[in-house]
């Protein structure tokens, strides 16, 4: 789900309301992961204030000062459960604008990272 909404072939707010639907450890869970996603991406600051500026998250709130820190901080798990939502937006919409600019530089043409070739909508379950 992360991985398809970073790439544009499933809404922010339909994986929004995906991590909605998860229990709370659930959601702490898949914050660990996005966020090592994140780090994996080797976000910028940069990517931290374009990602923010598309999550619809207030540059105040706490997950958005956190991504945009330099270095950015990852305790994203660690929030408040009403922060979760929050998180949640802000860093997969940074997931997506590092990864994005990585799969057009690092990995244009030659790809072998599966989560990179993810198929069509038309041929996904």
């Amino acid at each position: 789900m992360v991985n398809e909404v970073a790439q544009g072939l499933r809404t922010l707010d339909d994986g929004t309301t995906w991590f909605s639907a998860l229990s709370p450890e659930g959601r702490q869970a898949v914050l660990q992961e996005v966020a090592g996603y994140a780090m994996q991406a080797h976000i910028t600051a940069a990517d931290g204030h374009a990602g923010v500026a598309q999550s619809g998250v207030k540059p105040t709130a706490n997950p958005a000062v956190m991504i945009c820190m330099d270095p950015p901080r990852y305790g994203f798990a660690a929030l408040p459960a009403d922060e979760h939502i929050k998180a949640f937006r802000v860093l997969v919409s940074v997931f997506s604008v590092a990864d994005t600019r990585r799969r057009q530089t690092y990995c244009k043409g030659a790809c072998g990272h599966t989560w990179h070739n993810l198929p069509p909508a038309a041929e996904r379950p």
